[in-house]
């Protein structure tokens, strides 16, 4: 009789542990309900297009380079990134010491070539009054007219020297090569730059989404055709451009679509390439609830019962429809929730 109180407090705590266990699996999966009210579709495979992600970036149709024409030390830099600059405007100077050295010493020579032309000058015109008085001969006329013509091509000469010095000396400033905004410009001023060397990088032309697809899914891309991107406004974008050359197996084109924000050059994105055409089930959005950062679709159950079924979802091939991974198949009757 002892054993009995023992057996009886075994089953009770069986029971406890199963009573428990069972709402431990209702916490994780809600309960069924008898009656739904709502919208109801059968859940069937659609055609739809099989899409692939790519990179893609937000950038402008050309990029110039404000570029340093002469070698030296970078004296000033005006601009930093995000300014807005005009075609011909000075961003930048370039100094280098030697170089005005070498256009005072070219401006001395044609100053003494000068010298030297006048003196020429002034040889022949007395020449040429002895000569017309019958005391020099003809030799001696010519002689002086060709030192003359010789002094002044020397004059000339010299001249140009010191100009193309001087207009070395002009090319040390930088200028912007395009209307637009600075996207780089990372030189700090007194550093030593090269002749050719970028001081600044500056956007030119339209802003458009520049692309990089392998080339096998880039192959059926065509001029005006559209393009997914959720980022943009009304998540499409159209093909502008293609490039016929091919990079490390990299094909690119240019998209274009309405607002980009011209404040982010540079953003990443991310382009829906349509690579074929596949079956997937596609319910409308609003059949989907979320909790807890889960999401439920309400399907049809035995004996008319309604469950809430945990899903996994993806993008659907349009605006307010998603495509149903995980958790329905072929037949299933969902049903939106009322109030939705």
């Amino acid at each position: 009789m002892a054993c009995i109180p023992s057996l009886t407090r075994s089953l009770l705590a069986a029971a406890a542990a199963t009573a428990l266990a069972g709402c431990g699996r209702q916490t994780e999966a809600p309960p069924s309900v008898i009656q739904a009210e709502g919208e109801q579709i059968t859940v069937q495979p659609t055609d739809i297009p099989d899409l692939k992600p790519v990179a893609a970036i937000v950038t402008t149709r050309d990029m110039a380079e404000a570029r340093a024409r002469v070698g030296g030390t970078l004296s000033s830099l005006s601009v930093v990134a995000g300014d807005r600059v005009r075609r011909g405007q000075v961003i930048g100077v370039v100094r280098d010491d030697r170089t005005g050295l070498q256009t005072r010493a070219y401006g001395a020579q044609a100053a003494a070539a000068e010298a030297e032309a006048v003196r020429a000058r002034a040889d022949l015109a007395r020449i040429q009054d002895l000569y017309d008085h019958g005391v020099y001969a003809k030799a001696r006329l010519d002689q002086a007219q060709a030192a003359a013509m010789a002094a002044d091509g020397q004059l000339r000469a010299a001249k140009a020297q010191r100009d193309a010095s001087a207009e070395t000396s002009a090319q040390g400033a930088v200028l912007a090569p395009a209307d637009g905004r600075v996207l780089r410009a990372d030189v700090p001023a007194g550093s030593v730059v090269t002749p050719g060397q970028s001081i600044a990088t500056v956007t030119a032309g339209p802003l458009i989404i520049r692309i990089e697809a392998p080339e096998a899914d880039a192959r059926g891309l065509k001029v005006g055709q559209s393009v997914t991107v959720d980022e943009v406004k009304g998540g499409r974008a159209v093909v502008a451009q293609v490039y016929p050359g091919v990079e490390a197996g990299q094909a690119r084109a240019d998209l274009t679509a309405p607002d980009l924000n011209p404040d982010f050059v540079g953003q990443r994105l991310t382009a829906r390439l349509p690579v074929g055409r596949r079956q997937a089930l596609v319910i409308p959005a609003r059949f989907v609830t979320a909790r807890f950062g889960i999401d439920y679709v309400r399907v049809k159950g035995a004996q008319g019962r309604f469950d809430d079924v945990p899903v996994q979802l993806a993008p659907g091939p349009a605006t307010g429809q998603v495509e149903v991974l995980s958790g329905l198949v072929r037949g299933d009757v969902v049903v939106a929730r009322s109030g939705r």
